[in-house]
């Protein structure tokens, strides 16, 4: 087999979200993440997310920054480890 056959479909960013990689846990549902258009957010993780997803350093996840604030986002999706590594190969991810 191929590796072309174990590619799996993965959810692809939409309309303002992006690819980041959390660099710390702040507390209080809150992440550091470096965002792949180059900029540190604070990111929140949603109350949906909460107990049910759990978010480790170095997890890649979507974010969607707020509008009115810049600096800060909201998590929308984490990605698997095998799944991370699979847009690191493609080339999503830049480290």
């Amino acid at each position: 087999m191929s590796d072309n056959d174990s590619r799996k479909n993965l959810r692809m960013p939409e309309d303002d979200e992006v690819f980041a990689v959390v660099l710390d846990m702040l507390g209080a549902n809150r992440v550091k993440v470096r965002c792949m258009d180059g900029v540190e957010r604070t990111a929140r993780i949603p109350g949906k997310m909460q107990k049910r997803i759990w978010i480790r350093e170095d997890d890649v996840v979507l974010v969607e920054p707020w509008d009115w604030q810049d600096e800060k986002a909201d998590i929308t999706w984490r990605y698997e480890k095998q799944d991370a590594d699979q847009l690191r190969e493609e080339g999503h991810i830049k480290e």
